[in-house]
């Protein structure tokens, strides 16, 4: 399962350096012919931000595998096993409440608009909400398996507090180290 979840990772990575690259074909192919030739490529507009979405959506899917979020560990670090355990748990039941709603309001969204068309490309606007219901699908079911693994004990000590610290952070402690080590000779 592991290996599956690895290739669809790195599918989704693929997808979205692909959205990235149309958008910036998209966004510059139309500046250069705004102030190059006086007119612009409507749809180009339109792709671009329905591309923004979707690179997003699938950027958040693998986010939530790598467990790349923002958060914060000062609490859970100073916790016993049980408590990381406990809190991991509740803060994967939050987000799979939370997904779940944003999959129910994406399909929705999804329903309500698929006969509406999008103004200047003339697609089914259900495109643009089926972003969500991809993404909620896929979270759905890597939280779901990221959950079990936490009940049934898969997770080893460093899973239990899985927060990482922004690069300035560490930048800024090894300075601090830096400066200790210093003053100590």
């Amino acid at each position: 399962m592991a290996f599956w979840i690895r290739r669809g990772m790195r599918v989704l990575d693929l997808a979205c350096a692909t959205l990235l690259a149309l958008m910036v074909v998209l966004v510059f192919g139309n500046v250069v012919m705004r102030y190059g030739f006086d007119a612009s490529i409507t749809v180009s507009e339109e792709l671009a931000r329905w591309a923004f979405v979707w690179m997003t959506m699938l950027g958040a899917v693998v986010a939530v595998e790598n467990r790349g979020h923002l958060g914060s560990n000062l609490l859970v670090e100073r916790l016993g096993r049980g408590g990381r355990r406990a809190c991991l748990l509740l803060s994967q039941t939050l987000m799979i409440a939370i997904t779940a709603l944003l999959l129910v309001g994406s399909w929705q969204q999804a329903a309500i608009n698929w006969s509406v068309r999008a103004p200047v490309s003339g697609l089914s606007m259900a495109g643009f909400y089926g972003a969500g219901v991809v993404f909620g699908v896929l979270v759905l079911g890597l939280l779901l398996r990221q959950a079990l693994r936490t009940v049934t004990g898969e997770l080893g000590d460093e899973d239990l507090a899985p927060l990482q610290e922004s690069e300035d952070v560490a930048q800024i402690q090894d300075l601090h180290l830096d400066r200790s080590a210093a003053w100590r000779h």
